[in-house]
């Protein structure tokens, strides 16, 4: 069974942490160039796959397809408020990342699982809804859009509970999820988050009415993403 390292960067500067993926995305490329390059596959190095949790203090992504009017700070408020904003290359729109947010970061070799960029955004979804209902908590997709949401199929009631907004080349990945658990929601009234207009976000915190504990949680999600995933886990720390 193929071999995931899992390392909790824990509460890490988001640069620091892009960083660190970047690192971590380019030696899967390399390896797997260097692979294709020997036709003797005895000799192939080990794909090696990591999934990261952590933290990050406030700060605002804005991904690719993004618009900057989302952002609804300019950068003196941003400073007020010690938030920072960094345009990044992920998929998707503008979101908030902060403390009580887990946010996880699979940099996997999808050749190695499957090449389906949309199974793989299907199978996040996934692990989030059945850690979710681990808590008694229902949740879905609501159509359109990716992540996690509650009360998808009522348009008044739906909000968003997780976002999601990933980077695949060479079907290697990174960037990932950002789970809202015992998250401070007003970040968000400074943006329009994921470019949705008409629709709330919430949290883990917010619809229990209790702070959640966030080892738990990750222990959680992280057997979800293996059985989903069909991968063993290692415990691994972070090298720079």
């Amino acid at each position: 069974m193929r071999k995931v390292i899992c390392e909790d960067l824990g509460l890490i500067d988001y640069k620091e942490a892009w960083d660190y993926q970047e690192k971590k995305f380019n030696e899967l490329v390399e390896r797997k160039l260097k692979n294709r390059e020997l036709s003797d596959s005895s000799l192939h190095d080990k794909v090696i796959h990591y999934l990261l949790f952590c933290e990050h203090p406030h700060v605002y992504t804005l991904g690719k397809s993004g618009s900057e009017d989302h952002l609804l700070l300019n950068e003196s408020q941003r400073e007020q408020h010690q938030v920072s904003y960094y345009k990044i290359n992920r998929g998707g729109d503008i979101t908030y990342h902060g403390p009580g947010q887990l946010v996880m970061y699979p940099i996997f070799d999808l050749d190695d699982f499957f090449t389906d960029i949309h199974k793989y955004l299907r199978f996040l979804e996934e692990a989030v809804i059945l850690t979710l209902k681990e808590y008694g908590v229902h949740s879905g997709r609501y159509p359109g859009y990716t992540g996690v949401w509650l009360d998808p199929q009522d348009d008044s009631k739906a909000r968003k509970i997780c976002a999601m907004g990933v980077k695949c080349s060479r079907w290697v990945t990174m960037h990932g999820i950002g789970f809202n658990i015992n998250t401070d929601l007003s970040y968000f009234n400074h943006i329009v988050p994921c470019g949705i207009e008409d629709k709330q976000v919430t949290s883990l915190h917010k619809e229990l009415g209790r702070e959640v504990d966030m080892h738990e949680l990750k222990a959680k999600l992280l057997v979800n993403m293996a059985n989903i995933f069909d991968f063993e886990f290692v415990t691994g720390e972070k090298t720079v």
